[in-house]
């Protein structure tokens, strides 16, 4: 880092990582060429098999080793905050990777206005991403920002408080009158905390000059699993529907666009299998809802996240 760096407020950057070997040199490397000054950098690693703790330090960077067990989405990343000091708090997915050297100092102006408690960035597809990855890319981050409070739930239901942990930036201050992040949630950890945030009467930003590479190409059992997961989520957080709507709508809005985005670009011959992911996130969201009533061992073979239901085996 050099001395012509800006820094307007203190910011601290965390990343959680499990396996992370083939992506934490190359994010480290771009985070020291910010044009920013960060107060402090620190990974949360889940006992890595690949060596990744040891790239870590020998970068120079601080790193917290935590049993693989342990790992918590809400849990892990508010030990994060305990163990920096930042007014600003950086996540970052481990595969998600800064475009340029200006995409956090880009994230980071909206808190100039006091009012924002919370903000996430642009994420593009990585080059080689499938049609069915970077088009669920172009969906949810657009290229126009904006911010939201809480009164928008009329207008855009549960995705007013959509944030993501991938690429977003918290106030300290916003986070610690939520009580940081919440403990035992499955996922979506980073769409409960923007929710408590709107009803504190925080906004929500979404600034599409900060832009990460990030996008997963999820196969149709992925896709199952990932939404499996959330329609658990959204069975044991019932308040989130109650308060801001279901979240069917825009389902459905999503596949007409992705129906769209395959005619457009001319991939007729991924329409059926467009329709056979879709059935899978269907159906893999409603049995997530009815997670209750099925055997748990059972719930851990269709779920992502399988380690979270361990405490409960």
């Amino acid at each position: 880092m050099t001395s012509q760096k800006e820094s307007i407020m203190k910011v601290s950057v965390i990343i959680p990582t499990y396996n992370a070997h083939v992506y934490i040199k190359q994010l480290i490397d771009t985070l020291f060429k910010q044009t920013l000054e960060f107060a402090d950098i620190l990974i949360i690693d889940s006992s890595s098999q690949d060596g990744t703790a040891e790239l870590i330090k020998v970068a120079g960077v601080n790193v917290i080793t935590i049993p693989t067990s342990e790992f918590d989405h809400g849990g892990t990343r508010s030990m994060g905050i305990k163990n920096t000091v930042g007014d600003i708090v950086i996540f970052l997915t481990q595969d998600a990777l800064p475009v340029d050297h200006t995409s956090i100092k880009q994230l980071i102006k909206v808190f100039d206005d006091p009012k924002i408690g919370a903000a996430y960035g642009r994420q593009i597809p990585y080059p080689n991403e499938t049609p069915f990855g970077a088009h669920l890319r172009l969906f949810n981050y657009q290229m126009h920002g904006y911010e939201r409070i809480y009164a928008d739930k009329h207008i855009h239901g549960i995705k007013t408080a959509f944030l993501s942990d991938s690429f977003a930036a918290y106030r300290r201050e916003a986070l610690e009158k939520i009580g940081l992040f919440e403990n035992s949630l499955i996922c979506s950890e980073d769409l409960y905390a923007g929710a408590k945030i709107l009803k504190e009467g925080y906004s929500l930003a979404y600034v599409a000059e900060a832009m990460v590479y990030h996008s997963h190409g999820y196969s149709v059992k992925d896709e199952f699993k990932r939404y499996f997961d959330i329609g658990v989520f959204h069975s044991q957080e019932k308040w989130l529907i109650s308060e801001f709507g279901t979240p069917e709508s825009d389902g459905v809005k999503y596949v007409i666009s992705e129906l769209k985005h395959l005619v457009n670009h001319k991939y007729f011959f991924l329409i059926p299998l467009s329709i056979v992911r879709n059935i899978a996130k269907y159906c893999g969201y409603t049995l997530g809802k009815l997670h209750t009533k099925l055997p748990e061992k059972l719930n851990k073979a269709l779920s992502m996240n399988s380690n979270w239901w361990n405490k409960s085996l």
